[in-house]
């Protein structure tokens, strides 16, 4: 029974110290051992199964992959003297591990020493340009501005940097002091800008000014097309109205003429019968039963009225 007791203590003991003597170093990993706080050795960063000193020495682990950094947005001053605030990013890695654990330590450490880094490479960075500088890319032809007619052109002020130089130029600083702690930062971008509560209102002033300018304009062209065609619809109306009376009076030309023609022919063939029936519709159109007429007796409109025939 005693036996028994000591094999399994013995056992025990095997595996503790087996345990405490070995680290797994996985593909992501790089290992620091140090011994009662001091490194010793290489860097480990060969994957696989490694030995240490039971007890004595410690595994410290530092991520191979790419890290990220993600600024807090600052309130900064440019060039030409407008507050904007700035939120950037940047992505690191760890090329040093023994550098990086003697200088910094942790990933903490490190994150701490990015920000003050960073944000004053990019404080510096932001204080040397003029506020286009940081909010423009490239410059732009007029090739590349659509434009309705040349009242719309605009004529862009020219920079010499831009956000994509002035960020390079960021993390070529930011790299040059990073160099001694055993990390590279490998990239740096302008997340955001925007514009204190003072530089926005006149942005946005001017940028309401430049619209209403353009809405003018449009409403002007537009005025101006609706009289040109309220004018063309009434040179066509008077033309159609021009041309009908035209047609009009011909036809009743030719009505009258053709009625003429046939008065002529009645009254060539029978004078009399013509007289009459002339006389006739003209009874018809003046008498009625409310009419009253006075008229001497020798009247030519009484002739067939007084001697019917």
């Amino acid at each position: 029974m005693r036996s028994t007791v000591v094999k399994l203590a013995l056992t025990l003991l095997a595996l503790i110290v087996w345990t405490s003597s070995t680290y797994l170093v996985s593909e992501t990993q790089q290992v620091i051992i140090t011994q009662f706080g001091q490194p010793r050795g290489n860097p480990v960063t060969a994957p696989g199964l490694h030995f240490k000193i039971p007890f004595i020495q410690r595994v410290n682990s530092f991520e191979k992959r790419f890290l990220e950094w993600d600024g807090s947005p600052n309130q900064m001053p440019t060039k030409d003297k407008r507050f904007i605030w700035v939120d950037m990013y940047a992505r690191w890695r760890i090329t040093d591990p023994l550098k990086f654990f003697q200088r910094l330590r942790d990933e903490r450490g490190a994150q701490s020493r990015l920000d003050d880094i960073l944000d004053g490479e990019t404080r510096n960075a932001v204080a040397s340009y003029d506020l286009i500088e940081l909010v423009r890319a490239s410059n732009r032809t007029a090739a590349d501005i659509p434009i309705e007619s040349e009242e719309d052109r605009i004529v862009l002020e020219q920079i010499a940097m831009g956000r994509r130089a002035i960020a390079k130029s960021i993390l070529t600083a930011a790299q040059a002091r990073t160099a001694d702690l055993g990390i590279e930062v490998l990239d740096i971008r302008l997340k955001r800008i925007n514009y204190v509560d003072e530089v926005a209102k006149d942005v946005y002033a001017r940028m309401i000014a430049e619209r209403r300018r353009i809405a003018e304009r449009f409403r002007s062209e537009g005025e101006g097309e609706a009289a040109r065609i309220q004018g063309e619809r009434q040179r066509d109306l008077q033309k159609i109205q021009s041309e009908a009376y035209r047609q009009a009076q011909e036809i009743r030309g030719k009505a009258d003429a053709e009625a003429t023609a046939i008065y002529a022919e009645a009254y060539g063939r029978d004078a009399e019968f013509y007289a009459f029936f002339k006389s006739l519709e003209t009874y018809e159109r003046v008498i009625d039963g409310k009419t009253y007429f006075v008229l001497a007796t020798d009247s030519d409109l009484l002739r067939y009225l007084r001697a019917p025939r």
